[in-house]
């Protein structure tokens, strides 16, 4: 006991927890397996997964059983959850997204496997510097009980080298890539529990080591010290780090080498699988549904052609037939430039065979469009999957429509919008009946009960148990309790609990000392220009400047705000690191000018992640949605926030659409330019005349007099705005996203009305549930069905 510390106790409850887990992770392999019905493999790039402890404990339903046992080895439950780091495998939305579907798949019995990547450092861990974003590496797998590694689990992946061609006797000529490189990939499975149910799927996560061994023993010996371990470091680098910076050419080899890496082992493994049933090669969708997650993973639409034609010898139109039936791809963004391409020349000298396979997929496609609409040339270039631009690129979305039976988007004005604009001649060509709509959803496990358990209590007490947390709307119930006194009350309590929590965590983290009584306005995600944590830095200045103008007397009357700001900036995005900066130098004058005291302070919380998300999200009176009209897909925090009694200011934009139609006009609060208006903006900045709007050019002068520091570092942001046609319509936008605050302002004074606001805004978020998003995919995209459980309450209830 004596040597006993927070970190033993974290290992021996982990460990407890995960044996409970692969029995049950076993049992769902068998079942599936045996059963041998239709599966699902989802592919992404990014699985930001949180901590995987409490989840367990919730998940198995035994955390009291935990926090009892604990509290006999004298420990508090929570230090012990904080023991562990958060699994560094995504950033943002997209991996967020990703891991709140493994959530549903398990909790609705769905036979189902994610596939990424084993980062051995994430992204980064991020550490604020004199106000700076500096990159520091996250070692997140220091101790890791969650995961298991599959050394008997590898498979061999080829890079560069050269194609040959050789005819068979039946006279057909068969392409072989041959020479190159090898790389090992080797599996560590993560399993992934359901929530009151027995099922455990698995996320197997690739890592990779040098195929040749990892160390050149006669090269060593020779006295060639650093090349002796030259193969496993060259090799060991293509999974330490998501999204490595890809300004460089070299950073771009290395993301595409990545891409092919994961997808190519991934699909090892599902063929692999498949073959065992000794199937029919033409029932393969039958069996195997892939979902493309973004276009990171559209490589696999390749891979699975060159499998199917050069190694198992199919004809190339039944091979082709097996691929579009198999693969679904989810759009994530409308931004053209966020549309994935790679150059030929990279492709030719990483993947000679895979260009070639390209070009075929290209000319067939094509070929079929001339059929078509025969008159039509400049169709033919604008849907080719190769641009011919200088260098000519390889358009990846392009690729993933092509080859796939369907493609969604998350929200339903994103899917209209990819439909009208970024592939409105693929509906042309395609039809309307490809591209669907599955707006996001989150797990209400995580995103409630977990982070909220004192809110998921409350909810339960009144709707008759835990029932909401698998049917989600059944939440509705507590609208009838809105003018419930004591229900009210206890509300306002958990609100102002989370509340003291978050700002006990910013004051550990910052330094920072903030009221809770104080309205606190969150905008915590990557920082983007289009997401706009530059409107909002800007809103702050303008709020500061105007209560510097005012008297005493006229400052005691206003309502105090903490404009709370979290998330990483890429590491080669210059102006999303100048945005952190002005936050941070913002902060540094306000929250240290004694006139102004608590009545408004400017916090940026250092490396966001999961963890934190769940202390700040249940704290938020208002959290900020602000994309510029058109630009985000759909957002999910916007439901976390809602779903946790707080409320949005937003545009018309995303989810934010559909969270208004359901929780109703009175509560939430919109401002801007809507989607339709935002080409003419940008025309008339671009053509016409540009005026920016008088309040923010106050906050310019101020920036540009030095009130927050050096004017050289803020004058791009400045510009983009000013002088280079203000892309984002932050000028446009600003004079109505100040009056909207003003009105989030008067409402927060009426605190009756705004606790209505809130219970009533929670009552209607039954629709944004991930077991809903999941249930549609399902049923529409991947044609597969829940495997029946027999719950087994022996196992469920008996002691660790």
């Amino acid at each position: 006991m004596f040597n006993c510390d927070e970190h033993a106790a974290y290992s021996a409850c982990a460990l407890a927890f995960r044996d409970r887990l692969i029995l049950e992770w076993n049992r769902t392999q068998q079942r599936q397996t045996y059963a041998d019905s239709k599966r699902l493999y989802y592919l992404s790039l990014e699985f930001l997964m949180g901590r995987a402890l409490d989840n367990a404990m919730l998940n198995i339903g035994q955390k009291d059983v935990a926090k009892a046992g604990l509290a006999e080895l004298g420990f508090r439950i929570e230090d012990i959850i904080e023991q562990e780091h958060d699994a560094a495998l995504g950033n943002g939305g997209l991996g967020r997204l990703a891991a709140c579907f493994l959530d549903s798949l398990a909790s609705l019995n769905l036979p189902a496997w994610g596939y990424g990547l084993r980062y051995r450092y994430g992204i980064f861990k991020q550490e604020i510097i004199d106000g700076y974003q500096v990159e520091v590496p996250d070692y997140w797998l220091d101790f890791n009980p969650w995961e298991f590694p599959r050394h008997d689990v590898t498979v061999d992946i080829q890079f560069y080298g050269h194609v040959n061609r050789s005819q068979g006797a039946s006279g057909k000529t068969t392409a072989h890539w041959e020479g190159g490189e090898m790389v090992r990939a080797v599996a560590f499975d993560v399993p992934i529990p359901g929530y009151a149910t027995t099922t455990t799927n698995n996320l197997r996560l690739w890592s990779s080591k040098a195929a040749s061994g990892e160390f050149d023993f006669q090269k060593f010996n020779s006295g060639d010290y650093e090349s002796s371990v030259a193969d496993q470091q060259r090799a060991e680098t293509i999974s330490a780090v998501l999204y490595p910076n890809d300004n460089l050419d070299r950073g771009k080899e290395l993301r595409l080498k990545q891409q092919y890496f994961w997808v190519a082992a991934s699909l090892y493994d599902i063929v692999r699988r498949f073959k065992k049933s000794k199937r029919a090669w033409s029932e393969f969708p039958e069996q195997v549904a892939i979902q493309l997650n973004d276009t990171h993973p559209t490589l696999a639409i390749v891979e699975l052609q060159r499998i199917l034609v050069d190694l198992e010898g199919l004809e190339w139109d039944d091979a082709w037939n097996i691929v579009v039936n198999t693969f679904g791809y989810t759009n994530h963004t409308v931004l053209p430039e966020a549309l994935e391409k790679w150059s030929v020349g990279l492709f030719q000298h990483l993947l000679p065979r895979h260009l070639q396979i390209i070009y075929d997929i290209n000319l067939f496609f094509l070929q079929s469009v001339e059929r078509a609409f025969p008159n039509d040339r400049e169709l033919l270039a604008r849907v080719s999957i190769i641009e011919e631009s200088q260098p000519k690129m390889v358009r990846m979305a392009f690729l993933a429509i092509v080859g796939s039976h369907k493609v969604n988007g998350v929200a339903e004005l994103h899917s209209d919008l990819i439909k009208t604009t970024i592939f409105k001649d693929f509906v042309s060509i395609f039809g309307p009946d490809k591209f669907t709509n599955v707006t996001n959803g989150i797990t209400p496990r995580r995103w409630l009960h977990q982070a909220n358990p004192r809110l998921s209590d409350l909810i339960a007490s009144k709707v008759g148990g835990n029932d909401f947390l698998t049917d989600l709307t059944k939440l509705n119930g507590i609208e009838l309790f809105v003018n419930d006194k004591q229900f009210r009350k206890e509300w306002a309590e958990i609100k102002h609990a989370n509340k003291i929590r978050l700002a006990n965590l910013i004051k550990e983290t910052s330094g920072v000392i903030v009221n809770p009584s104080s309205l606190f306005d969150v905008q915590v995600k990557r920082i983007h220009e289009y997401k706009r944590q530059q409107l909002n830095i800007f809103g702050v200045i303008h709020r500061y400047l105007t209560l510097k103008a005012m008297s005493p007397e006229e400052r005691q009357k206003q309502l105090p705000r903490v404009s709370i700001f979290g998330g990483k900036a890429a590491p080669g995005y210059w102006m999303a690191k100048q945005i952190i900066h002005l936050i941070n130098s913002v902060g540094g004058v306000v929250n240290n000018d004694k006139e102004i005291g608590d009545l408004l302070k400017v916090v940026f919380v250092e490396d966001y992640n999961v963890s934190k998300a769940e202390i700040i999200t249940p704290a938020s009176d208002i959290s900020e949605h602000i994309s510029t009209a058109g630009t985000e897909a759909s957002g999910t925090s916007n439901m976390k926030f809602v779903l946790n009694g707080g409320l949005i200011i937003g545009t018309c934009d995303g989810a934010n659409i559909e969270i208004t139609r359901e929780v109703g006009e009175n509560n939430i609060f919109l401002f801007g330019n809507l989607a339709e208006d935002v080409e003419d903006l940008r025309h008339a900045h671009t053509y016409g005349s540009h005026t920016i709007d008088p309040d923010l050019a106050k906050v310019f002068a101020a920036i540009e007099e030095g009130m927050f520091g050096s004017t050289e570092d803020f004058s791009g942001m400045i510009t983009a705005v000013r002088d280079h046609g203000d892309f984002y319509l932050v000028s446009d936008d600003f004079h109505s996203y100040i009056e909207t605050q003003a009105l989030v302002d008067e409402a927060y004074r009426d605190q009756e009305e705004w606790v209505t606001k809130c219970i009533t805004s929670v009552s209607r978020m039954g629709f944004f549930s991930s077991d809903r998003c999941i249930s549609e995919y399902a049923e529409g995209i991947w044609n597969i069905e829940p495997l029946h459980v027999e719950r087994d309450a022996g196992v469920r209830k008996g002691e660790l």
